[in-house]
């Protein structure tokens, strides 16, 4: 049973760090649920504190998610078609074989929404597709290095127990 708590927790840090760049899958909160199936092994005690700390963050990261990407396209004059726009325009990147496109398409799924938004000023919805392309990396990086973390904590406490664990 530890070794099939260990194999799904590892999958769960896996896609949580793919989940740190795809809106769809929450990127930390899978992680952490990865970290949690380690303390359900017989092998590994349970930390309350490393858990509930872990689930702090997670929560936080979770709620600066929405924000960040928000605030930079408010800062930058935008609307609520050019967060939209950035989502789609990052989903149809990863899907389509371009080079870079999971870096193209939120910046172009944003210019597009803006332009839908507002036809006929051209430069500020370059400005504000530029400040969501902005919250959007700002916030993917900050929960990659937190599902980073998250597994790096993960790989150690195994290293930790190996020998109970194998």
């Amino acid at each position: 049973m530890d070794i099939l708590l260990l194999i799904l927790g590892f999958s769960c840090m896996i896609t949580g760090i793919f989940g740190s760049f795809l809106p769809v899958l929450p990127g930390p909160s899978i992680s952490w649920v990865g970290l949690l199936l380690l303390y359900f092994t017989d092998a590994v005690p349970a930390n309350y504190w490393i858990l509930g700390i872990a689930l702090l963050i997670t929560v936080v990261i979770s709620v600066l998610d929405y924000v960040i990407p928000s605030r930079g396209t408010k800062k930058f004059g935008g609307s609520s078609y050019g967060i939209w726009g950035t989502n789609i325009g990052l989903i149809i990147g990863i899907i389509t074989p371009i080079p870079f496109g999971f870096l193209i398409g939120p910046f172009v799924g944003a210019l597009i929404g803006e332009l839908i938004f507002d036809s006929k000023d051209h430069k500020r919805a370059l400005k504000a597709a530029t400040g969501s392309f902005i919250g959007l990396l700002a916030s993917s990086f900050m929960k990659f290095v937190v599902c980073v973390m998250y597994l790096g904590l993960f790989l150690t406490l195994v290293w930790q127990y190996k020998s109970e664990l194998f």
